[in-house]
């Protein structure tokens, strides 16, 4: 038998203990050994439950306890997350958690002291929830030298966008349905800015290209500012707007990551993942093109990926799994200004002039659509370096910008 500890009972501390209990016998045979809850911390009371003994208020009781072995953390956030995450780990520990601000923001110094404490630290909850994407990127892709990743990575901000693609409800209106709907936050800032997003993107850039990459690392953008408008000129063009997370190699020690709303071709994969769905691209050298789809959050889902990997610890328990990236460094992910990529821009006050100035600024071969909206243009450029392109756009005259926008192939 292996005791562990489940750190948080919340949403999906709550699923964790669940489905460890419900599906006992059938894990145990999974991993080879009864896999017992010993503790589960939380600072509020649980009565009622058939495992209420468990509970804890006091982390020592955890730390101190050397027949615990493998630890879930599902508290989120960094504090006091980090701490403890840390600690477990020192004593010899192995971790699993969900918790994917940690991991984006101390991954690479948690993974360093895992590896010299012969422990195993997996997250593979940390990014797809229930999709499995970090297991199959770091073991059934070895082979690959991976090139880009990108992807819908959120489910909030899916949901919302196709709320406002689909029934025409304006992002307000669509935001309103995802938090009555239980998908979004009383405050939903981590999911609409971007951030959640962000976060993500930096453990799949860390994970496929072997360094860290840093949150504030990355330029993210949340889709606050789009609107029908955009939403209808999209369709027109052909597109439908998506947030996407991407990343990419550019040199031996150069990546570009970013977070943005896009213009997504209606015959690319990507357009096709509605509602609360996440999709993920990984780019290989070998397999070229491999995505990985599903609810990317939820209870049980998200349960399932920790249990999985609580299994992964518990089968493991004397070697470590080979789980690791390199700490970043400053330089190492360029300015997203400097970065080749094609805009989509909305126009308003404009006058005949303003056509002949797009096309002798960005070429005769530019997208334009105009007369949809009185005294409105937009196009869609082609691909150069982002800053070239912005400084171009603010040489237009007799006109006002109001939108833009990437646009992906």
């Amino acid at each position: 038998m292996v005791n562990i500890a489940v750190m948080g009972h919340g949403v999906v501390g709550s699923g964790v203990a669940e489905i460890l209990l419900s599906h006992a016998d059938s894990i145990s045979k999974k991993a080879k050994k009864q896999i017992n809850i010993k503790h589960i911390l939380d600072l509020r009371d649980f009565d009622g439950l058939s495992y209420s003994d468990k509970f804890t208020k006091d982390f020592r009781k955890i730390a101190d306890d050397d027949e615990v072995l493998v630890v879930a953390e599902v508290m989120g956030g960094i504090n006091p997350a980090y701490d403890y995450v840390k600690e477990c780990l020192l004593k010899g520990k192995s971790v699993v958690t969900s918790n994917k601000e940690l991991v984006a923001t101390k991954g690479a110094e948690l993974l360093k002291i895992a590896q010299d404490n012969n422990v195993n630290f997996l997250f593979e909850a940390s990014v797809g929830g229930g999709i499995p994407v970090l297991r199959p990127m770091a073991q059934c892709m070895a082979a690959n030298e991976m090139t880009e990743i990108f992807g819908i990575l959120n489910g909030t901000t899916n949901f919302i966008l196709t709320k406002m693609v689909k029934e025409n409800l304006s992002f307000e209106t669509a935001l309103k349905m995802a938090q009555d709907l239980g998908y979004a936050e009383r405050n939903p800032d981590a999911d609409v800015l971007g951030h959640d997003a962000c976060r993500k993107i930096c453990i799949l850039a860390s994970l496929g290209f072997g360094k860290h990459v840093y949150p504030e690392q990355v330029k993210a953008t949340g889709i606050t500012e789009i609107t029908l408008e955009d939403v209808d000129y999209a369709d027109k063009l052909g597109y439908v707007i998506k947030l996407i997370g991407h990343c990419a190699k550019l040199s031996s020690d150069k990546i570009a990551a970013s977070v943005y709303p896009a213009l997504v071709p209606r015959d690319n994969m990507l357009s096709g993942v509605n509602d609360v769905y996440n999709a993920v691209v990984v780019k290989g050298d070998a397999t070229d093109d491999v995505m990985f789809y599903g609810k990317g959050a939820g209870k049980l889902p998200t349960a399932s990926a920790v249990v999985a990997d609580i299994i992964d610890c518990v089968k493991h328990l004397q070697t470590r799994k080979y789980l690791f990236w390199e700490d970043g460094c400053k330089d190492y992910v360029e300015a997203q200004e400097n970065v080749p990529t094609r805009l989509y821009v909305r126009l308003s006050k404009t006058d005949n002039s303003v056509v002949s100035q797009i096309k002798a600024l960005f070429g005769d071969e530019t997208a334009i659509l105009n007369n949809t909206v009185a005294n409105e243009i937009v196009f869609i450029t082609a691909k150069q370096v982002e800053k070239e392109l912005t400084n171009k756009i603010q040489k237009l005259q007799n006109c006002k910008v109001e939108a833009i926008l990437h646009a992906i192939d």
